[in-house]
């Protein structure tokens, strides 16, 4: 992690096509709502997580086996003073061969140690690539949360 973004790192045993295909896959490991395309170069999406977090990602760079990128072009914190905190940050994923299998490396730009949020955004980021992320390109099986209504 540098001064300005998150970064988090791990290794699979799978090809760069397949951790590629469950990065793009985003309903499969990111909970809340996501409307759109999440697989289109130049496609915007928007995520919605009940009252909390919204925001709107266009994607900017998908390069199979490689590497995917977003640009926020609109977020909406509700649980920190500036609201805004994520608008006009990047989010990448590269992904890179190794001698046994795939490292892929997430990174939140923009997204700083001093921002309000990021104490609990990073806790979130921490779950959703590291578990949630890893075990849908390990297992096909994501873990991102219940639906609302699913829940009990």
């Amino acid at each position: 992690m540098n001064d300005n973004s998150l970064t988090i790192a791990f290794t699979v045993d799978r090809t760069p096509d397949q951790a590629f295909a469950a990065i793009t896959n985003v309903r499969g490991w990111w909970s809340g709502e996501i409307d759109g395309l999440t697989d289109e170069l130049g496609a915007e999406f928007t995520y919605r997580y009940q009252d909390l977090h919204r925001s709107t990602q266009r994607i900017t760079e998908l390069i199979p086996g490689r590497r995917v990128a977003w640009h926020i072009v609109d977020g909406h914190l509700s649980f920190v003073d500036d609201t805004t905190e994520w608008t006009g940050t990047d989010i990448t994923f590269d992904i890179v061969p190794t001698g046994d299998g795939t490292e892929v490396r997430f990174t939140h730009v923009g997204l700083a140690p001093d921002y309000e949020c990021f104490e609990r955004c990073s806790s979130a980021w921490g779950f959703y690539i590291a578990t949630s992320l890893r075990s849908l390109i390990n297992d096909g099986s994501g873990q991102p949360n219940p639906k609302e209504e699913d829940a009990s």
